[in-house]
């Protein structure tokens, strides 16, 4: 017997009627979410302290805090968001109305990780709910304690015949991508998501992949060392590392590394204490297989800081690793984790035909004191997203678009880009049963006469003139 298939038979049925359409629906939902996080802030820093040794300030900022302003934007904007929207129009379409009316898809199914399995479930689910879908919600099976509580409590806040979580691991979903959905939203692997989008591709179902990949960081010989330490210890060691749009690996002269070490083991110190396995603030390894994993990996290159670790623990020591070579596996797989290899380059150009020879990664970083060194990084290459002389600051803005490019991912999401990644853009065009005569020019007999006119009244125009 099929799990799955009378629920998705349900939230169909349900969104068939036209239940999700209305904004006072779609606003009723996204309360009850925002509720959700009000009332059980303290059980969900728990379960992120439980799965992944989360600080509780890191919760706030990353998980909590960032959830409920997606959708306190979203209420603000839901009906303008909503609205209609008039385009220009020609000659011919002058006493017509022409505009692009933004409706939801369906059903929808939103699969989330494990790394930050709050953020990651609830960002992409406001915009779902904002545009009017049922939504089908599958929380990752690893981080289990945020899975439970999305299970058990998270319904209670919402419309059930219009959303439901369902659970289970890599054979489950399997069972659940064999179904149609109207949109698939996908955050984790490259490799998971090929599988993703093979399945959606049976159904012709859109997808948007929120995927990983290795986010390059190039300092220039001219940075503050203690600065740029600061910055990228922060983004890399965040969350354990366990964080997608992490600064994977440095890029610099040999000089400029020299002068960069001492900094980020003061930094390192100084954010984490002299025995950082210790610290309040330094998270965990999420399970063994990931440990292990990143444990192989401290074996490449040599260990200029940290390398220790504790399986029983899940710990590893936030770690900078010298000596890479391109050929070693710390720099052929994406890190996701507290390890930060150095790479060697002669020069700019060096550095950005590095970044060019590798798969397009979801984030690229520059460090310069000369605002040309880091238009250049940009000019030069392609990256989800970017930012000068910081690390993955550029999230915190709604205003700006979070996705990749090419391996790195598919689609966009974030504030109104949420709203439009799970809205259909339907074009409409409304026009008169009346005036027949002014369509003549179109109808055979054709003429050379009747077809210049026609290509004038059809040419695109930026005036706003009217037929008279």
């Amino acid at each position: 017997m099929d799990p799955f298939e009378d629920t998705l038979r349900r939230l169909r049925e349900a969104f068939n009627t036209g239940r999700t359409r209305p904004a006072a629906f779609r606003a009723a939902q996204l309360e009850g979410l925002g509720r959700f996080l009000q009332d059980n802030k303290q059980l969900l820093q728990d379960a992120l302290a439980q799965d992944l040794h989360k600080p509780a300030f890191e919760s706030e900022v990353s998980e909590i805090a960032t959830s409920q302003g997606e959708i306190n934007l979203a209420l603000r904007n839901l009906r303008a968001w909503m609205k209609d929207e008039r385009v220009p129009k020609n000659l011919a379409t002058q006493l017509d109305s022409a505009f692009i009316r933004k409706e939801p898809f369906g059903l929808v199914l939103i699969i989330a990780p494990w790394n930050y399995p709050l953020n990651l479930t609830l960002v992409p689910l406001v915009g779902a709910l904002a545009a009017g879908n049922c939504v089908v919600l599958k929380p990752s099976e690893i981080s289990k304690n945020i899975e439970k509580v999305l299970a058990e409590v998270l319904p209670r806040y919402l419309d059930q015949s219009c959303f439901a979580v369902v659970l289970g691991g890599p054979q489950e979903t399997g069972r659940l991508l064999e179904h149609k959905f109207d949109y698939i939203f996908f955050t984790g692997s490259p490799r998971v998501g090929k599988i993703v989008m093979a399945a959606a591709a049976k159904h012709l179902t859109p997808v948007t992949l929120e995927l990983g990949g290795k986010n390059p960081c190039y300092v220039d010989d001219d940075c503050d060392p203690q600065t740029v330490a600061n910055r990228v210890a922060l983004f890399r060691y965040f969350n354990a590392g366990q964080t997608c749009v992490a600064p994977d690996y440095i890029l610099c002269s040999p000089e400029t590394q020299e002068r960069l070490l001492p900094a980020l083991q003061s930094t390192i110190t100084r954010f984490y204490g002299d025995d950082p396995q210790s610290s309040p603030y330094l998270g965990r390894i999420i399970n063994q297989k990931q440990f292990q994993r990143l444990q192989g990996l401290l074996g490449c290159g040599r260990v200029a800081i940290g390398g220790q670790s504790d399986e029983s623990d899940l710990y590893i020591a936030p770690t900078v690793l010298v000596d890479v070579q391109e050929t070693e596996l710390v720099m052929q797989e994406e890190i996701f984790g507290p390890i930060l290899p150095i790479v060697n380059v002669r020069s700019l150009d060096e550095a950005i035909d590095f970044i060019k020879r590798r798969e397009k990664p979801l984030a690229l970083y520059a460090f310069s004191n000369s605002s040309q060194v880091v238009e250049q990084v940009l000019a030069r290459t392609s990256s989800g997203g970017f930012c000068g002389n910081d690390g993955f600051m550029h999230l915190t803005l709604t205003s700006l678009p979070f996705g990749g490019v090419g391996a790195s991912g598919m689609g966009k999401y974030h504030g109104k880009f949420s709203f439009d990644t799970f809205s259909h853009h339907r074009a409409c065009l409304l026009r008169s049963p009346g005036m027949e005569k002014i369509n003549d020019l179109r109808y055979p007999p054709y003429s050379p006469r009747n077809l210049r006119v026609l290509l004038v009244a059809m040419e695109a125009r930026g005036c706003r003139c009217t037929l008279l």
